[in-house]
């Protein structure tokens, strides 16, 4: 399987990856395929999207038609007021410190979801898709902070597959449980 990694250079890669981000929406799939395939909860706006890959463009997976088959989103910590469900993040995340660093005073970003096609998981695209993320980030960012739903078990267990480490929880307005996960690269 030949898969090519990299930034998000143009519109019609945002909007694969919002077409990829719609179809995997935990309210779009069967509560059997969230539980085993994992899902994502966040749906975003082509506007949101665009102003969150500048200055660092999303990471994405292509297949070899040039399809984005997988993705990772970059957010700054700023785009909290466009999307108010990281609000009780970014207030977990000011609270914490890690590794004798408080986090409010480290160079993080959050990733603010990854997702893979259904016919290309299992297949190294995740873990492909942080390591191109980490080598075009490490030179700007110690930290990469995300949350991830306490129910989301196969994203937990990828995320920790690849090197993040849990090191909190919390329980948003919803009453969902969130584990917050961090990876230094």
């Amino acid at each position: 399987m030949s898969v090519e990694y990299s930034q998000v250079s143009n519109i019609n890669e945002l909007r694969q990856v919002l077409a990829l981000q719609k179809i995997n929406q935990e309210s779009a799939i069967t509560a059997q395929e969230s539980k085993s395939q994992g899902f994502v909860t966040i749906n975003h706006t082509l506007e949101v999207l665009e102003r969150m890959n500048t200055p660092h463009g999303h990471i994405i997976a292509k297949n070899v038609a040039g399809e984005v088959i997988g993705y990772c989103l970059v957010m700054l910590e700023t785009m909290h007021s466009d999307m108010r469900i990281l609000t009780p993040l970014i207030q977990k995340i000011n609270q914490l410190t890690y590794r004798g660093h408080k986090l409010i005073e480290s160079d993080y970003f959050i990733m603010g979801q990854v997702c893979i096609a259904k016919d290309f998981r299992g297949q190294g695209v995740f873990e492909g898709l942080y390591r191109h993320m980490e080598y075009c980030m490490s030179p700007h960012f110690d930290f990469i902070i995300t949350s991830i739903a306490k129910r989301n078990t196969r994203s937990i267990r990828a995320h920790q597959k690849v090197g993040f480490q849990v090191i909190d929880e919390y329980i948003d307005d919803t009453e969902d449980d969130w584990v917050v996960v961090i990876w230094d690269i």
